[in-house]
């Protein structure tokens, strides 16, 4: 354990000594979703004319991690407290804890404790929380607490139905807007995934992207910047959380991001052209957290 301590210490290092925020080709590299080469600022300044930017993860990758908290500490030096923050790795009924860690009440220990923290939090998520807590940044909880994901993909959005006003008060209205033409659910649907669980698993996804955008709308307004990390799936293409979100409220600006890995960083595959606004690609042999 202490040895892959050290190695994930000296791999940050790495990343935070040895790469300028312009991108290092031997290591990364930034594209437009037409695969043009982009510099860092030309990020920044695309990102900051958005009212929502999704930053989507490939969860282990330790570049983007790093890159995640080098845009949210532009993005407020810049929106100051106008600056939101919110992530799929924490569920919505987790608020309270977060909001007590982040306000000194609880350590990190505690945190540990009283929240269900990803495997890799330490690693990956923690600096971005302690960014929040040192600036007094909101962070929002947004995703759907997994019990309720769960019921979903054993019974469908009815077994929703059942559940009490306290729980319904972590997910989105019912009943949820359920669309099998949106490209991200229609691949499920028709995915390796076999039988009546496989009509579901699209659906306890849905609900998620459904659940994130809720919480994102409930504490946007006009005039605010909201910045949230999650897995790319769930923001790719326009889809999945923006989907929603863009039913909701379609003159919002979203600006995403994807993340992506490469053997080679010359040029960016064919297969990651168009899946969003700004693509940062990583050497595909580069040290990942788990």
């Amino acid at each position: 354990m202490k040895v892959r301590f050290v190695v994930l210490f000296l791999s940050f290092f790495l990343i935070n000594t040895a790469f300028a925020p312009s991108g290092d080709p031997a290591t990364h590299q930034w594209y437009s979703s037409k695969g043009k080469k982009m510099d860092w600022d030309k990020v920044v300044k695309e990102m900051l004319e958005a009212d929502i930017v999704f930053f989507g993860e490939q969860h282990n990758d330790m570049i983007a991690h790093w890159y995640e908290l080098k845009l949210a500490e532009a993005a407020f030096l810049a929106k100051g407290d106008k600056f939101i923050m919110g992530c799929e790795m924490f569920e919505s009924d987790d608020q309270l804890v977060l909001n007590e860690y982040l306000h000194g009440m609880l350590n990190e220990k505690k945190l540990k404790e009283n929240a269900r923290l990803w495997d890799n939090h330490a690693t990956d998520y923690a600096p971005l929380l302690q960014f929040a807590k040192k600036n007094h940044v909101q962070l929002i909880a947004t995703n759907t607490p997994r019990r309720y994901a769960s019921l979903v993909f054993s019974g469908g959005f009815e077994a929703l139905d059942s559940l009490s006003p306290e729980a319904k008060s972590y997910l989105p209205s019912l009943p949820i807007l359920y669309d099998t033409a949106v490209k991200c659910y229609n691949d499920l649907l028709h995915g390796p995934m076999m039988g009546h669980s496989s009509e579901n698993l699209p659906k306890a996804q849905a609900l998620k992207d459904a659940t994130m955008a809720h919480f994102i709308l409930k504490n946007w307004a006009p005039g605010k910047f909201f910045y949230h990390w999650n897995g790319s799936y769930h923001s790719d293409n326009h889809e999945g959380i923006v989907w929603y979100l863009k039913q909701a409220r379609p003159d919002l600006k979203i600006y995403v991001i994807s993340t992506s890995s490469q053997k080679e960083l010359g040029e960016l595959e064919e297969k990651h052209k168009g899946k969003a606004d700004a693509i940062l690609v990583t050497d595909e042999t580069f040290p990942t957290s788990y």
